[in-house]
């Protein structure tokens, strides 16, 4: 459910408080390390809450159902702590969520892609999605097995979103002239940068999966080249304040910084109150987080969101 209150972020700080509370304050690092924030174009935000609020009482309903969102964890028989977390928590509230593993593994359901380089994994596993889900998802979300991400919060920013363009979102950086997105704060692609990838993947020239030294770089950007043949460019996703939502650090760490840099306005200073990821969590923070964003809940104080995603059926979300 959406808040159009502080609550939400009210909910997140809590649980980053609580991790770093866990951590004795100390700053969290999993996963693929912290990469440079920069980036100057191509910048894209979410809705305006008032227009949201003077569609009729249908027309939220139907926009409501129109979107769908396949995740895609890409994970290794090592990340199994976290493989399970992301499997117990935030995955839930895909309507779709499936795990690509480098190999088989007995303990969780995956589809094995059979490699363990990660730019391979990549490719199989988008190749594979499209080739399964095309006509069933129109939005395809790949996060890495460190990030909690916020559904409902990622099917608003989508709200107005047209699935039919070349969409390629989340947190952009820009590296000489590539500017890609940041894959540890998650990566989405519209049905149609999908389909312009799953083409250009058969090019070897143009999208290789293995090749010379210069294609030996880190799989996100390496997505980013591809996908720049296409004529498909990374877009940095904000709030309407211009707040980052896809996040390539930790609650307790964002905190940490606000709390250095703007020790009268953590909360402000933190983060977006309609954020979407935050990367980098270890798997007892990910229960944390699930506790704070989805759980706690101020008794007596009423919602107003305009507007309601349901779980998928059958699903056994918070």
């Amino acid at each position: 459910m959406i808040s159009e209150s502080s609550s939400f972020i009210k909910g997140v700080v809590l649980g980053g408080a609580f991790c770093m509370l866990v951590t004795l304050l100390g700053h969290i690092k999993v996963g693929h390390g912290t990469k440079a924030h920069h980036h100057e174009h191509h910048h894209i935000q979410a809705p305006n809450k008032e227009d949201v609020l003077n569609l009729s009482e249908g027309e939220r309903v139907e926009l409501s159902k129109s979107i769908h969102v396949y995740c895609i964890i890409l994970v290794k028989p090592k990340d199994l702590g976290h493989w399970a977390a992301a499997r117990e928590t935030w995955s839930k509230h895909c309507d779709k969520a499936e795990f690509y593993s480098s190999e088989n593994v007995k303990v969780f359901d995956s589809v094995a892609v059979n490699t363990n380089d990660m730019w391979a994994m990549m490719r199989k596993a988008y190749k594979i999605a499209y080739e399964r889900y095309k006509d069933e998802f129109s939005w395809f979300f790949l996060a890495y097995p460190t990030t909690f991400a916020i559904i409902e919060n990622l099917k608003y920013f989508l709200l107005k979103k047209d699935a039919s363009q070349p969409f390629y979102i989340g947190h952009t950086v820009k590296s000489g002239d590539l500017e890609y997105v940041d894959g540890e704060g998650g990566i989405v692609l519209s049905i149609e940068s999908l389909r312009r990838l799953s083409r250009v993947l058969g090019d070897p020239d143009k999208c290789p999966e293995q090749g010379g030294m210069i294609w030996k770089l880190a799989e996100d950007k390496q997505l980013a080249m591809c996908l720049k043949y296409t004529g498909v460019f990374a877009e940095n996703a904000e709030d309407s304040e211009g707040k980052d939502v896809f996040n390539t650090k930790s609650v307790g760490a964002l905190i940490k910084e606000a709390m250095s840099t703007h020790p009268q306005q953590v909360v402000d200073g933190c983060c977006s109150d309609m954020a979407i990821t935050f990367s980098g969590l270890a798997p007892n923070h990910m229960h944390v987080m699930m506790y704070g964003v989805y759980r706690l809940r101020p008794y007596g104080h009423s919602y107003s969101d305009a507007l309601v995603f349901l779980p998928p059926p059958g699903s056994d979300n918070d």
